[in-house]
């Protein structure tokens, strides 16, 4: 019940500091309006710095809060489900590994061990463990909400689709005994996606580790933010080198150059006409699910944009869980979006993100090394996961370049 009351409490703030949100963005807009045309005197300038320090200070609650409601929620369903015998055992026997690193018999611990058991300290994490990295890591990853993730790879190296490169164009209209003419024009390639490794490494006291309650909760949330970061910076300005393509990096595998469109902007900002060219780049098949992208500086400068009549066109969310949305289109914020606004640069992004395919491999490992730090009383873990993503359809897809 008490803790009942107190995710309730929570979300009640959370739906008060949205209203104040909004209640700072009438606010900003008030002074914008009254010193549209003319020069704004110092005391207003100071008035509107510090009503938009304080939107950005309740936004960033806002953001965190939401987060750590839908993490309680979550811990509170795990709390609620019924475990079963074997399973416990497992994920008792790997947690029990992480603390001590103790050597069980081969058969006290066989399913946690990969092919060799004699090699000390080298596994597969259980299901459960496993499933819970996955899970953190969509949380705090909005790509991996929004793209397509693909069934794991179980017996290959790679994972190739079949893509069309180009249609059909020998349908002519005639005669009725007219023959038709042969195409020759319609082909095929192929996207291939190959899982690469990426690692994580992280020291943790013994002393630590040997008095907190679950020692693997300690250790997955640390990986887990360290991934994260890693794998939503890739999925925004990866190279595609052994490592992901990012929707921000020109690529014919991914989105060319032809996708990006500067009209409308200057040379330092974005423009409401920008976004008007970038939206109607993208054909109306794809238009249903397209979403923006931008970093937090790019928002902004969107929250000052307006119509020709006055009207700002950016809609800030005021109810929990719905987004913020830009011309009709929900906006998506991301820390690793390019933020800077120099000529020519990119500067934000437009498209249906189920376009952008994640491929993940089967395993993760990790090896906890008891030994190697034992001089400074700390266990070193090494983590591996496999990953590859790329944008399969640049005509679902348009950046945003200043001019």
């Amino acid at each position: 019940m008490l803790k009942e009351r107190k995710i309730f409490m929570d979300a009640k703030m959370l739906i008060e500091k949205k209203q104040d949100r909004a209640t700072f963005t009438n606010s900003i807009r008030s002074i914008l309006d009254e010193y549209e045309n003319k020069e704004m005197p110092g005391e207003k300038k100071e008035e509107l710095d510090k009503l938009e320090k304080q939107f950005d200070e309740v936004d960033t609650l806002i953001l965190r809060e939401e987060k750590q409601l839908d993490r309680e929620r979550k811990i509170g369903e795990k709390q609620d489900e019924s475990q079963d015998g074997i399973k416990d055992d497992i994920v008792n026997l790997f947690s029990e590994y992480l603390t001590t690193g103790s050597k069980q018999s081969y058969e006290e611990y066989n399913a946690l061990q990969q092919s060799n058991p004699t090699q000390a300290g080298y596994l597969v994490a259980p299901e459960e463990f496993q499933m819970d990295i996955i899970r953190e890591i969509a949380d705090s990853t909005f790509m991996r909400q929004k793209c397509k993730v693909l069934p794991p790879l179980q017996m290959a190296q790679s994972l190739g689709y079949p893509t069309r490169t180009s249609g059909m164009s020998s349908f002519a209209w005639g005669t009725e005994i007219q023959a038709p003419t042969a195409d020759s024009s319609l082909a095929y390639g192929k996207r291939e996606f190959k899982p690469n490794p990426g690692t994580s490494e992280i020291l943790i006291s013994k002393t630590l580790v040997r008095n907190v309650a679950n020692a693997d909760s300690l250790i997955r949330s640390e990986i887990s933010e360290e991934i994260a970061k890693n794998y939503e910076t890739a999925y925004m300005t990866g190279s595609g080198a052994l490592q992901p393509l990012g929707v921000f990096t020109a690529s014919d595998d991914g989105i060319p150059t032809s996708r990006d469109v500067s009209t409308g902007n200057t040379a330092t900002e974005i423009k409401f006409d920008g976004l008007i060219e970038a939206q109607e780049t993208v054909k109306d098949q794809y238009q249903s699910r397209c979403e923006w992208i931008f970093h937090r500086d790019a928002v902004k400068q969107l929250r000052k944009l307006k119509t020709s009549d006055g009207q700002y066109i950016w809609q800030p969310s005021v109810t929990m869980g719905q987004p913020e949305m830009l011309l009709s289109k929900p906006v998506n914020r991301s820390e690793y979006a390019p933020n800077t606004f120099t000529t020519g640069l990119y500067v934000g992004l437009y498209g249906d993100l189920s376009y952008y395919w994640i491929c993940d491999a089967l395993t993760m490992e990790i090896q906890a090394l008891m030994e190697l730090y034992a001089r400074t009383n700390q266990i070193d873990y090494i983590t591996r996961i496999e990953t590859d993503g790329a944008p399969v359809l640049s005509a679902a897809f348009v950046r945003i370049t200043l001019a």
